[in-house]
């Protein structure tokens, strides 16, 4: 598909990822970067897990060590003077029919708000994280979304995304989620006032092994440029929202 260049900013290894908790007490939020001084914004980071699961999630779990690369990410486009970069985390490895971690992302935004007060806040989910953190994209505190390889089931709400923006990474080998429920997805959140847009990483599995730099890369790229929601979208993120269809990379 003919476009923009493709060229993902750096993603810098930061010590957010080398398995450190700044806090964590009993509740849904785990803090992973505390910024120097007030909080101004915020990225919390939602790792995969299952359709069904009454197991307790685990921060040792092959879901959860996959996202260690994506808060380095965060960490490395974004002010540790006054960005915090945190977790969500899960009371079950499932979504359950409860809808069990959007249960525990609302929480864990519930806790951000007495933590560090209404800031702009930014939600990295993969595969049921993504399901989660596309959810939760109508919480007043959410400003954008990016969601990796999501789980898009047909049905999910759509109501309250108006002015949210959302970024969809998936790629075309996905075996596990459906890149063309991610496509419907984007369409819908279109239409229900997002400003959304998804790219086709070719080659991409599920796992994001595969590509796994530009899955950094990308990540990184797209979250330096929602964090800024009073900015206008550039470069391969605004092209993609303008886009009929994914772009493909």
């Amino acid at each position: 598909m003919a476009g923009a260049a493709w060229v993902p900013e750096e993603a810098e290894v930061d010590g957010v990822a080398d398995g450190r908790v700044v806090e964590a007490g009993g509740g849904a939020l785990v803090v992973r970067r505390a910024p120097r001084e007030r909080a101004r914004a915020a990225v919390l980071v939602l790792h995969g897990g299952q359709e069904n699961g009454r197991r307790p999630a685990r921060p040792w779990q092959p879901a959860a060590l996959r996202m260690r690369p994506f808060l380095s990410a965060a960490a490395s486009v974004s002010s540790p003077r006054d960005v915090l970069i945190g977790q969500v985390r899960y009371r079950y490895r499932g979504w359950n029919d409860d809808a069990d971690p959007l249960q525990d992302t609302l929480r864990a935004l519930d806790e951000l708000r007495g933590r560090a007060g209404d800031v702009s806040v930014v939600l990295v989910g993969h595969s049921m994280g993504g399901r989660a953190a596309l959810r939760a994209a109508a919480d007043p505190s959410v400003r954008g979304v990016l969601a990796l390889a999501p789980w898009c089931p047909p049905g999910d709400p759509l109501a309250g995304l108006t002015g949210t923006r959302i970024i969809v990474l998936h790629g075309d080998r996905d075996r596990v989620t459906e890149p063309a429920d991610s496509a419907t997805y984007v369409r819908g959140a279109r239409e229900a006032g997002a400003q959304a847009g998804m790219v086709l990483l070719r080659g991409g599995d599920h796992a994001m092994l595969r590509r796994s730099r530009d899955w950094h890369r990308a990540s990184a790229a797209a979250i330096r440029r929602l964090l800024r929601p009073e900015r206008d979208l550039e470069g391969w993120t605004a092209e993609a929202c303008e886009t009929d269809g994914p772009l493909l990379r």
